[in-house]
């Protein structure tokens, strides 16, 4: 009897440890469901990340189930076209989005309207070609953004209001020719642009952000090369290092193009030009007070023509220069010279009374006048 009471109460206590382990597998599972409830077919998923690993997995759609907690979204290395406008609708908690080295052309305006906490956003090595202006607008915290190895030949104004908190952006390998210092005005808090390997142009309409890249770096933001592919003058020289005295033509041109807008009138024709010739015996009509402006022809200013001009002007002042120095020189030695004939002519004054001494003496200094 004592023996099967004993047996009774280890199986009532093994069921109580039994049935407190299932609890606690019941909870983790139910955490684990909460947390992270469905993973993507052949994706990796990270519960303590909440991490989701699609890359290289030669996707052309986003996988439709990923889970709405999730943070970490990596779609890079596959074979992404297009991206519906409601593929991220249910994942506001993303704070990484990795598109890189995919095959997206065009991304609709209001694809990351819903992304309100991503803070980084990898698009390097598409085929973007064009950004909407309100592509941007709904992500306030975004820090990173790589737009790298891509098609984009412009940028529209206004891509980039909002971004505040952005620190690193990347536009590296496009085909940008030009920039407006008013699309990146509003990035207070960039740190690092990379703008290199572009077909830069660096003419009048590229002034205005030179002017933006020299505040940058004086406020400490790190800034790659900027290499200019024309002019042909320019080429391969870095657009910081090209001197402001190179666009001073660019004022006259502005100048000369906002007169020619301020002229009112009819067009000037060859026939308002001559002179109206007089009636015989009528007296002469006095001229009009507005009279045709003269067309002055166009001449285009280079940067050779500006480098000539700097060239010639410093070899003007050399020449001057020493020009100048000869003639000091000159003048020591005339007046040196003469201290010394008059030294020895002193020396050999004859007595006073002596008339013959003194007519060679005036004969001397005749000849030497």
């Amino acid at each position: 009897m004592l023996a099967l009471g004993i047996g009774q109460w280890w199986r009532s206590k093994l069921s109580l440890k039994w049935r407190q382990i299932s609890w606690i597998a019941c909870w983790i599972s139910l955490y684990a469901a909460e947390t992270l409830p469905t993973c993507p077919f052949s994706c990796k998923c990270d519960s303590r990340s909440l991490e989701v690993d699609c890359s290289g997995l030669g996707l052309s759609t986003v996988p439709p189930d990923v889970p709405a907690a999730t943070r970490t979204l990596l779609l890079l290395n596959n074979k992404l076209n297009i991206l519906p406008s409601w593929v991220f609708s249910n994942l506001s908690s993303l704070q990484r989005l990795d598109l890189s080295n995919n095959f997206l052309d065009q991304l609709p305006h209001a694809v990351f309207g819903d992304l309100v906490n991503l803070t980084e956003l990898q698009l390097r090595n598409n085929s973007i070609r064009t950004l909407d202006r309100d592509l941007l607008q709904h992500a306030p915290l975004l820090r990173h953004l790589d737009l790298s190895i891509n098609g984009l030949a412009q940028l529209p104004p206004g891509v980039f209001d909002g971004l505040l908190a952005l620190r690193s952006l990347s536009l590296r390998s496009n085909r940008l020719q030009n920039l407006d210092r008013v699309t990146f005005e509003p990035l207070v808090s960039l740190q690092l642009l990379q703008v290199g390997d572009n077909p830069w142009e660096c003419d009048c309409n590229l002034r205005e952000f030179k002017h933006w890249m020299e505040w940058f770096s004086y406020r400490g933001g790190r800034l790659d090369q900027l290499a200019c592919t024309m002019p042909k003058e320019l080429r391969g020289k870095d657009m910081r290092m090209v001197p402001m005295e190179m666009f001073n033509y660019c004022s006259q041109l502005g100048e000369s193009s906002s007169a020619g807008l301020e002229v009112s009138g009819p067009p000037c024709t060859k026939a308002s030009l001559e002179p109206v010739k007089p009636k015989p015996g009528a007296e002469p009509e006095p001229e009009p007070s507005t009279a045709c402006p003269q067309k002055q022809r166009y001449r285009p200013v280079s940067v050779r023509r500006a480098i000539g001009t700097v060239i010639i002007a410093g070899v003007v002042c050399g020449i001057v220069c020493i020009m100048m120095v000869v003639a000091a020189a000159y003048g020591c030695i005339y007046a040196s010279l003469m201290a010394k004939y008059h030294r020895e002519l002193k020396k050999r004054q004859p007595l006073m009374g002596d008339p013959e001494g003194e007519q060679e003496d005036q004969k001397q200094i005749s000849s030497v006048a």
